[in-house]
């Protein structure tokens, strides 16, 4: 069994430097508004977490050394979200998306037997999403690409996705979701709450975007991978079934709600064992892929001593730690 992390981050330093001359008004507004989002302390204290972390976030050299260490033999390697820049326009963002590809294939070309790229499609602009993904995927050899919670005013069931979600159902690729950012702004503004709760909640806002639009219904072949075990969703996930059982407008979906987790994949970003068991329970162990949120300090350390830890039979264990995502890199090669 090839032991397989979904969730690890390269920082591409270069391609911010062009975001700032390219558009320095633009991401100055943008850095006000994570400042505003985070407030003062996290930020600062998030600005000494990630320089700390740099060479583990651009060097591949130590990345492998950190995956030796953790027992990892492969990373599915994307983009810091910080590098989405959904206030981006149209020829910025496309600029964007296609030199991140760029960028990331060249960095997991440096050991291509352990790592595996994921690439960026501009998603505030929906009618240049197909065009990117086939430049990733098909154009740089990616296996799939890293998406928002949103961008803008497009939410996960926006219709205007609908050729980017049947793109990426056809070439059965990996559609991997990460927020950055939360909507609820400066309520989350202390004690790291726009991280320990903004990141749950868009999780859960984008995967429900999905279910209950009917995407999951239309695209039955979507590859979809959600970080930080899907939020708060698989945890509350009856009080969805209650709404499409008594609200006409939550009925778009063809099935209980529930039942949509089993057509979801989920990394193991949950912090505790209770709440990795009740994702295996509700999504099944299948659909439960091995995830660390490499190399920030959210994340899990050591995640293959946190899943064995977990009390799984020897078979859940393995389909968790790599069989799983074998699958998930198995079938798309099949195309």
């Amino acid at each position: 069994m090839t032991v397989t992390d979904v969730h690890a981050h390269v920082l591409l330093p270069g391609l911010h430097a062009e975001v700032e001359r390219r558009a320095p008004e633009l991401l100055a507004d943008a850095a006000a508004l994570d400042d505003r989002r985070n407030g003062a302390e996290s930020q600062e204290v998030s600005g000494h977490m990630v320089g700390a972390r740099i060479p583990r976030l651009t060097q591949a050299g130590e990345r492998l050394a950190v995956m030796d260490a953790q027992g990892v033999d492969r990373q599915w390697v994307s983009a810091s979200p910080n590098h989405f820049y959904p206030w981006a326009p149209e020829g910025l963002a496309a600029w964007i998306a296609g030199e991140a590809n760029r960028l990331i294939a060249e960095h997991v070309a440096q050991a291509p037997d352990r790592l595996v790229g994921l690439g960026l499609v501009p998603l505030q602009h929906p009618g240049r999403l197909v065009e990117y993904l086939d430049d990733a995927v098909l154009g740089r050899g990616l296996a799939g690409v890293e998406i928002s919670s949103f961008a803008g005013d497009v939410e996960l069931s926006d219709e205007r996705l609908e050729p980017f979600w049947a793109r990426a159902a056809e070439l059965r690729t990996v559609v991997f979701i990460h927020p950055f950012g939360c909507s609820l702004d400066e309520r989350l503004d202390r004690f790291y709450l726009s991280n320990t709760v903004g990141q749950p909640v868009e999780n859960a806002v984008a995967l429900s975007h999905l279910i209950f639009a009917g995407v999951l219904d239309r695209h039955p072949d979507l590859r979809i991978v959600a970080a930080h075990g899907g939020g708060y969703l698989p945890t509350a996930i009856g009080r969805s079934d209650r709404a499409w059982r008594v609200r006409p407008e939550a009925q778009r979906c063809e099935h209980p709600p529930s039942t949509y987790l089993r057509r979801l994949w989920f990394d193991t970003v949950v912090h505790d064992h209770g709440g990795l068991r009740h994702l295996v329970e509700v999504a099944g162990a299948d659909r439960v892929v091995l995830g660390s949120d490499f190399p920030f300090d959210m994340g899990l350390e050591d995640p293959v001593s946190f899943v064995r830890a977990a009390g799984f039979s020897d078979d859940v264990t393995q389909k968790i730690l790599g069989g799983s995502a074998e699958v998930l890199l198995r079938e798309r090669a099949e195309i």
